[in-house]
């Protein structure tokens, strides 16, 4: 049985590594969880390996901590606020934690590489407004995910260059396991427009749950506070 709709939704933003998801929700202006925080640490005994190597899979969900997740994604919606980890890829280990407050705004987004990953369960637990897969030239998510990767030093270049290269032949298959999973494959510019609707949405469903007449919009502006 599925549960109730809360007031306080979430948009899933799904894509492959280096689709521009992380920059897509920057321009939103909506608060942003991002699930890339919550990989498995590199001495976790169930992390998986690329078949035929000895890299870890990091593109594999089962690299993925999906129950911490979930849970972060629900108490979001259900108080505004949760405690999430802070990852250092290139020491694949947690380093902090730190509050996420996204001041009871109606909508926000979890973007990440497995997000959707957790459509079935957000939609189940009635968190979910929409879920988007990004999608776009192999060769351009190609590059734009080697410049940033080698940009922020996260794995050495030849582990870099070969994950990208296996990433970019797999990229359509990636795209049509994530639709599958119930992602809405589309470009940066209909992703904003399934958005801004899933925003205009929730805000109409805050004013009734507030008591406000339609149409007013809610005193507040939609904020993130990390620390």
């Amino acid at each position: 049985m599925t549960a109730p709709t809360l007031p306080t939704r979430v948009v899933l933003l799904a894509g492959p590594s280096g689709s521009g998801k992380s920059s897509l929700a920057a321009r939103t202006g909506l608060p942003v969880l991002r699930l890339d925080d919550f990989y498995k640490e590199g001495d976790d005994p169930t992390l998986p390996l690329v078949p035929g190597s000895t890299d870890i899979d990091w593109d594999s969900a089962r690299s993925w901590d999906a129950d911490a997740a979930v849970a972060a994604v629900v108490e979001l919606c259900r108080t505004g606020r949760t405690a999430v980890p802070v990852y250092s890829i290139a020491t694949s280990s947690r380093v902090d934690t730190e509050a996420l407050d996204i001041d009871r705004t109606p909508l926000f987004l979890a973007e990440g590489i497995f997000a959707a990953d957790i459509v079935a369960r957000c939609e189940k637990l009635g968190v979910l407004a929409d879920a988007i897969c990004l999608r776009g030239r192999p060769s351009t998510t190609f590059r734009r995910r080697l410049a940033r990767d080698l940009r922020e030093g996260r794995k050495s270049v030849a582990f870099l260059l070969r994950r990208g290269w296996r990433l970019m032949r797999a990229e359509r298959a990636i795209v049509g396991r994530q639709t599958a999973l119930g992602a809405y494959p589309c470009d940066k510019a209909e992703a904003l427009g399934r958005i801004a609707a899933a925003a205009a949405a929730g805000r109409c469903v805050r004013q009734r749950t507030d008591g406000a007449p339609s149409g007013v919009t809610p005193d507040g502006a939609v904020r993130t506070v990390r620390g």
